[in-house]
This record gives structure tokens, C-alpha cells and sequence, in this order.
């Protein structure tokens, strides 16, 4: 699944192709580790994604809409002053190097036309995008390299750029395949034929390495000394076509998707067969648009998931400190259980005055209460008097059951904000823009789990509301879902009417859902689609066979006091659906 070097190669060429001579027109960066480029020729504008993140790092056109901070990061800023109004005079790779230089022509403040350069390296966990100035100086990246971090490679301002070094490995764009194989057979290892082609092959994927290896020795896996005479000359072929593969000027990207989810398996230059019968190989319009495709919706969790960062830990943190609490307060309620043995005791005492004398510490009394047990040992403090030891029990009697209702109270409330809790790591779960964060964060600043500096709440806005998400069943009933609790109050609460239709998943956190009824009879197929889609925007996505309690508003209640989202129904009935994305 890495984008290898001959897939750049091709890329390389469809940039060219599309945008040279393009001017950057707008610069954004999304997060630490992506730059977008908005380049505009003579007849349409193209967004240039440039990303260095370890597990999807590329480049290529996108069509994708990507939310941006309201404040520009540094280098952001660095490149809008250097870069916008630049022309793309070239795109360059060396030799098949997962290295692509964007060279840029720009007129500086003192009218000068000056080369500036964008490095984009694809190599893993070591990914990065470096703005260079026309003597090959570094201006910034994305990631900056110290001493701390390597002691080979730094890039840090004001370094002159140096390339990642070599990996002294053989490029099918000056090597013949013969010389190749003839390398390949003379060396000493005795790895399996695709590891062989990795470690020899400059430019070629683990993928591509299988996919040889799969049509010269089938399902079979052999080393290279054992091929036969007939592999031989299949393998010989194979990498004859890779070497045209890599030459060539237009290339066919190919991607591999599971045939019973339709989830993409991987992507190549070149069909993708060793999946069998499991996978299926399409022709995609384009590379930048396969990379689009296959990579769109992993990225926007990922975003998500680097932004949500700080409302996971403050969940997190309150979480944790609330079971914590219900432990121990739940140990303490054990204990109270043994109130009545206190009373016991308290009335033994009082029943024994006479025998009893200051001084005693523990005393064997008959036991009236319990024929079967007839003496209990009840301990007394030789400071009191039997009269004072009886009260004190007695004491301690009601302060337990006084303890017991309490505990008993303040566990049902501590349980009641885990669940609310619960509720909001849902919602933050499937939270897809940043209105939405904003949204939750407020509602964790109004219910005190975030604490907001005075020089904040000056100049902090409270977010606009949000619309909820809108759908439609099949026959004409409007669907409304909450994006998060205060929009689910609002919909159930306040936008809702008596008559329309409410719907949640039972037991579970999840959106609320409403069937807008427009005064007319609400049929089975909008109440089970509706169900499906409350389902979806649940905990339950993944699960089969949800319960879905469903009543109409006017039986859906929200008790004083009580948590954003949290409400009360009755008049309910439950259809039990397969969630669906609407």
C-alpha cells in the first residue's frame, strides 16, 4: 500500500502535465502535517495536497474540502509571503527516489525572478515537506529535524538541503532487467523471490514485489536460485514490463478492493491479480484521483483524531476520576451494611447496664435477638461508661444509615455523569468538522469540565448553532439527527412538535432522531429507515439487530436539572434494525 516510487513517477508527470506554468493562488495548512496548494492556470484551479503524515504521506490533486484553523501556523504564513502569485516552472524526481522537487519562479520584494522549491519526501515515519530558497538553503518544513532527533540529517532554517541519503539500489530506467536477474542470482541471500526484488528493485512497493512474485510462482513462494528455467524467463519478462512501466509517459493506475466489503485493498501501476478471487482489480481515471479516493476518508478520521485530542483527555481525565470516586464510595456503602450489628450491640449494653462496669473492653453478652447464636462478643472502651459505650454504638448506628443514604445518592448522580460522559466521547466519535468540536467543547465549558483564563472568556465567541443533519425516507418523511447533546435538546425540545415521531437507540448512547410527521400518519417504512439511520449515528454503527425505542415527542420529557442530551419517555415501542448509513 506505499506509495512507491514509480507511482510518483507517474504522478510526477500528471502534475506537469495539469499545472505547469500554473500560479499559486491560495496557500493553507490543514494541520502540522499537511500543506494545500490552490494553483490556478488559464481555464481552472486545482488543489495541490502535499502530505507528510507517516502512514498516508503523498501528493497529488484533490477535490476534497479540508477545514482549516482560524489561525495560519508559521510556515503557513512563510509560504504565503514567498509563494503566492509563484508560477510552477517544473516538477522533478531523481531517478525513481520517493523524492519530488516543485520549483517555483516568483518575483521577490525588490522585483528580482528568484527560484524557490518544495521538497516533498515520501518515506514513512521520516515524511516531509521542505521549503527551500534558490541556493538550495532551507526556509522551513513541516518537520523540523535537531540534534535531538538525528544525528545525520538535520533539517532545521538556515541549513543547505541535503537529500535523503541513498539506498543503493538498482533503477529499471538505467539498468537492463537481464543485469538485474543476473545480480539477483549471483547474490548470497536466500530470501523469498518478492523480498529479493525489495531489497534489489529501486522504486518498487512490497505490493508490486508480491504481485511479481505471485505470477512467476503462484501461491507457491520460492527463492531465486530454485526458480526453474520457465520461471526464470516469466520473471525476466515481468521486469521487462516493469522497466516499460516505469518509462512510459502516461501510465494506468489500478486499485484493488475487497469484494465483499468494498473497502480498497491496495494500489498500483499495474493490475493487481494476487488477491484471487477475494479481491477486485478497477482502472481508476486517474493516480490523483485513486490517492483521493483511497485515501479521503482515513485522513478525515485521522484530522479528527489529532483535533479531538484535547477533549479525549479532558473525557478521559473526568471519567477516570468519577469510577474512581464510585469505588470507593461503593466500598464505603459495603461497609454501611453493617449497621444494624451496631444497633445490636447498642441494645445488648443497655440490656446488661447491671453487669456491666468502666473499664471493660470487651464483654460476652447474651445475644436475644439471634436464639441460634446465643453469646456475641461486643467490644467496649474502657474510657466510657456502659451507658456512654451504648450510645456510642447507637451514634455510629446513624451516622451509617445516614452514610447509606447519602452514598446511595451520590453514587446514582456519579453514575448518572458517567453516562453523560459516555454520551459525549460518543458524539465526539463521530464528530466530522470543526463547528461540531466547537459545539462540543462549548458544552464542556457550560457544564464546568473545561476551565476557560479570563483573557479567553474576553474574547471568546460562543459558536453559532448548527443545523441537525437532514434526511429523507423513502416515501417523503423528513429525518432530523442531533449532531451532539445541546443540538439533541434543541431538536427534541424545542424544534420538534407534539405529534412528530422520536426515536433512540435503547440503552446505548446515541443521536436523537425525529420523523417530521407534517400532520399526517407516519408509516412502517419511514419508522424503520428512521430506526436504521438512529442506529448508524449510535454506538451501535457496527452491531446487528438494534433495539430502537421509538414514541412521540409529546411523551419525551427533560427532568430539572438534568445533563444536556439526557431525557425521560414513555409510551414507547422498540423495532429491533441493522444500522444503515442514510
Amino acid at each position: 500500500m506505499a506509495l512507491d516510487g514509480i507511482f510518483l513517477r507517474h504522478l510526477r508527470q500528471e502534475i506537469e502535465e495539469t499545472a505547469q506554468n500554473a500560479k499559486v493562488d491560495k496557500i493553507y495548512q490543514p494541520n502540522r502535517e499537511e500543506l494545500v496548494l490552490s494553483l490556478r492556470t488559464r481555464y481552472e484551479t486545482y488543489k495541490l495536497l502535499l502530505s507528510a503524515r507517516a502512514n498516508s504521506a503523498r501528493v497529488h490533486f484533490t477535490t476534497e474540502s479540508i477545514e482549516n484553523p482560524k489561525q495560519p501556523p508559521m510556515l503557513c504564513m512563510l509560504l504565503r509571503k514567498r509563494l503566492t502569485s509563484a508560477k510552477l516552472v517544473k516538477v522533478r524526481q531523481n531517478e525513481l527516489e520517493r523524492v519530488l522537487f516543485l520549483d517555483f519562479d516568483v518575483y521577490n520584494e525588490l522585483g528580482d525572478l528568484v527560484r524557490l522549491t518544495l521538497v516533498i519526501e515520501i518515506m514513512g515515519r521520516y515524511s516531509n515537506v521542505i521549503f527551500l530558497d534558490g541556493n538550495g538553503v532551507i526556509l522551513d518544513a513541516l518537520k523540523r529535524v535537531d540534534e535531538d532527533m538525528s544525528s545525520e540529517r538535520l533539517v532545521l532554517p538556515g541549513l543547505p538541503y541535503r537529500s535523503p541519503p541513498p539506498q543503493h539500489k538498482l533503477s529499471l530506467l538505467e539498468t537492463a532487467p537481464e543485469q538485474v536477474l543476473h545480480i539477483m542470482e549471483e547474490s548470497a541471500k536466500q530470501r523469498s523471490l518478492s523480498n529479493q526484488l525489495l531489497d534489489t528493485l529501486q522504486g518498487v512497493s512490497p505490493v508490486v514485489c508480491r504481485e511479481l512474485e505471485s505470477r512467476v510462482c503462484g501461491a507457491v513462494p520460492t527463492t531465486v536460485p530454485l526458480l526453474s528455467a520457465p520461471q526464470r524467463q516469466v520473471l525476466l519478462s515481468l521486469l521487462k514490463d516493469l522497466a516499460d512501466k516505469a518509462k512510459e509517459v502516461s501510465g494506468t493506475p489500478f486499485l484493488a478492493v475487497n469484494v465483499t466489503t468494498g473497502k480498497p485493498l491496495d494500489f498500483s501501476f499495474l493490475p493487481i491479480t494476487q488477491y484471487g478471487a477475494l479481491g477486485q482489480c478497477r482502472e481508476e481515471p486517474s493516480f490523483s484521483a485513486l490517492l483521493d479516493d483511497f485515501y479521503q476518508e482515513r485522513d478525515r478520521l485521522e484530522r479528527m483524531k489529532v483535533k479531538t485530542q484535547g477533549l479525549h483527555r479532558v473525557l478521559t481525565t473526568a471519567s477516570e476520576r468519577l469510577s474512581r470516586k464510585v469505588n470507593l464510595q461503593q466500598g464505603e456503602l459495603r461497609q454501611c451494611t453493617q449497621r444494624e450489628q451496631l444497633k445490636i450491640c447498642g441494645d445488648l449494653i443497655n440490656a446488661n447496664l447491671y453487669r456491666l462496669k468502666k473499664g471493660d473492653t470487651l464483654v460476652s453478652l447474651c445475644n436475644f435477638y439471634e436464639p441460634e447464636q446465643p453469646m456475641v462478643a461486643v467490644k467496649l472502651n474502657p474510657l466510657l461508661t456502659p451507658s456512654q459505650n451504648a450510645q456510642k454504638y447507637y451514634k455510629e448506628y446513624r451516622k451509617a444509615k445516614t452514610a447509606e443514604e447519602k452514598l446511595q445518592e451520590q453514587i446514582a448522580m456519579a453514575q448518572e455523569e458517567l453516562q453523560y460522559l459516555d454520551t459525549v466521547q460518543e458524539e465526539l466519535s463521530r464528530a466530522s468538522t470543526e463547528q461540531e468540536l466547537s459545539e462540543i467543547r462549548q458544552e464542556l465549558l457550560e457544564q464546568g469540565y473545561i476551565r476557560q483564563t479570563k483573557q479567553k472568556k474576553q474574547k471568546g465567541k460562543i459558536p453559532a448553532a448548527s443545523a441537525p443533519m437532514e434526511f429523507s425516507s423513502s416515501d417523503g418523511f423528513r429525518i432530523l439527527v442531533g449532531r451532539n447533546n445541546r443540538q439533541n435538546d434543541r431538536l427534541t425540545m424545542k424544534m420538534a412538535n407534539n405529534n412528530d415521531l422520536w426515536l433512540h437507540v435503547k440503552d446505548h448512547p446515541g443521536s436523537h432522531t425525529v420523523i417530521v410527521s407534517d400532520h399526517k400518519a407516519i408509516s412502517e417504512t419511514a419508522i424503520l429507515e428512521a430506526a436504521q439511520i438512529a442506529a448508524y449515528f449510535s454506538r451501535c454503527r457496527e452491531s446487528s439487530q438494534v433495539p430502537v425505542d421509538y414514541t412521540e415527542v409529546r411523551h419525551v420529557s427533560k427532568p430539572n436539572g438534568a445533563k444536556p442530551g439526557m431525557v425521560i419517555y414513555t409510551h414507547q415501542k422498540t423495532v429491533y434494525v441493522t444500522p444503515k448509513q442514510p
